[in-house]
């Protein structure tokens, strides 16, 4: 055989083998699934609720309107500091003092009134007492009279002027005890009109102290929406009254967010928060958790729940209140603020990324099919029928195939969650992609890709 043919089929060996050897590669390949994995590992874990709100002062009131009139004199302006009994504004009093005058005086005379009638009584008393006398000496004078007229010793006619004095003396007893009575009666109704037109003046005196507005405690006027020469009313029923200004204590600062119904069960007072602010970039301050709303709060309309006359299956927020520690001094109220609550934290503990979790039902971990290693995903009619619990795991790449592992988890982070029980440390995980964590089964032979993906184009 001469060399060129030795050589040609040396060759057409050759490219039979490495025809063969590229076929078996693609067909082992052909039926891998890809997979990205992660390690599980120790790390800090922190549960965190995030919530949205406004920045408010702890302690502010807003002044209303104690009563109907004109402003005429406003002695602070928006902004400006204040101390606890300052003039803050004052409205049209004539009207009111006019009031107070008139009552004041009316309480004058009836005090003399009272005079009068208590001079009338104890002079009726000392009438009644000289009465008192005068039937006492008439009685005795008659007493008198009558055993001696029985012995003859005195005329039937001072018998008679005798009896005459005596009764004359006891229709004036009964006449005194009536003017006490009627005096007594005086100086009561002399009693009760002061009583009343004092009343009448406290009612007046109170109308008159609701035209001066003094500041309830050291502040800040933050809000001033009205001006000198307006007129403000009082509210009535469902009619609010006008809002002369707001006064804040800015030395205690809170922002005031909503926290979502799922997670209002994890806050508790007491607790870390890192608050931001839209005006402020930039800058984190911390916060401590101290109030915590009962009752849920409707989130498209934000009314609470206790307000309304129907069920509303609409989702529901919770109002939660984070005291600012350092706040600074150009915080301002209603500045929009965004409250990141610590609710929980755990050091050094094994945790994986959250999306590696997956939810199987026990049938549906059956290894996959040996002969072609395809990804199998459960019927829908076997997933309906199939009443079977629930079990939470992670799947663990092993030899090249992954094994599903139940696990128990505990405090879950923004992306990873801690493991309680069921895996250790450096064990490499299946984190993706979804679809594959959908659908993958026990036993399926793997590949891993874990280089970054790449953009699909945008149809």
């Amino acid at each position: 055989m001469s060399t060129w043919k030795k050589v040609a089929i040396g060759a057409a060996v050759l490219v039979v083998v490495v025809i063969f050897i590229a076929v078996t590669v693609y067909q082992s390949k052909k039926n891998l699934v890809t997979v990205q994995t992660a390690k599980a590992q120790m790390k800090d874990l922190a549960s965190v609720v995030s919530a949205s709100g406004e920045v408010k002062p702890k302690t502010y009131v807003n002044i209303g309107a104690n009563a109907f009139g004109k402003i005429t004199k406003l002695y602070v302006k928006e902004g400006e500091k204040v101390k606890k009994g300052q003039m803050l504004a004052q409205l049209e009093n004539v009207q009111s003092s006019a009031d107070v005058n008139a009552t004041r005086a009316s309480l004058d005379a009836a005090a003399t009134d009272a005079v009068a009638a208590d001079a009338a009584l104890r002079t009726s008393l000392a009438d009644l007492n000289r009465a008192k006398s005068d039937y006492e000496r008439a009685k005795l004078d008659w007493e008198r009279a009558q055993g001696l007229y029985k012995a003859a010793l005195i005329a039937k006619s001072e018998y008679d002027a005798s009896n005459a004095a005596w009764q004359t003396a006891d229709a004036g007893l009964a006449q005194a005890q009536a003017r006490v009575a009627q005096a007594k009666a005086q100086k009561d109704s002399a009693d009760k009109h002061i009583a009343q037109i004092r009343a009448n003046l406290t009612r007046a005196a109170d109308i008159l102290e609701k035209t001066v507005y003094q500041a309830p405690f050291d502040g800040t006027i933050t809000n001033l929406p009205v001006r000198e020469g307006e007129t403000v009313v009082v509210g009535i029923q469902n009619s609010p009254g006008s809002t002369l200004m707001t006064l804040a204590d800015m030395a205690v600062i809170t922002a005031e967010v909503r926290v979502d119904e799922t997670d209002i069960v994890n806050v508790r007072l007491g607790q870390p928060a890192e608050v931001t602010i839209d005006a402020l970039p930039k800058k984190v301050f911390k916060a401590v958790v101290s109030e915590i709303g009962d009752n849920a709060i409707v989130r498209s309309t934000g009314v609470s729940t206790s307000q309304q006359t129907s069920a509303s299956q609409e989702a529901k927020d919770f109002k939660v209140v984070v005291t600012l520690q350092e706040p600074p001094q150009n915080l301002r109220p209603g500045l929009s603020a965004t409250a990141k609550i610590t609710t929980a934290s755990r050091s050094n503990v094994l945790s994986v990324p959250i999306q590696a979790l997956a939810v199987r039902r026990e049938d549906e971990l059956k290894p996959a099919d040996k002969s072609s290693g395809s990804v199998q995903a459960a019927a829908p009619a076997e997933a309906a029928s199939n009443k079977k619990e629930e079990i939470q795991g992670v799947f663990v790449l092993r030899n090249k195939k992954v094994e599903f592992i139940p696990v128990e988890t505990g405090v879950s982070g923004t992306t990873d969650i801690e493991v309680t029980h069921g895996l250790k440390e450096g064990d490499e995980i299946v984190t993706g992609s979804y679809k594959v964590l959908r659908t993958i089964k026990p036993g399926t032979s793997v590949k891993v890709d874990n280089s970054a993906p790449k953009k699909e184009e945008s149809s």
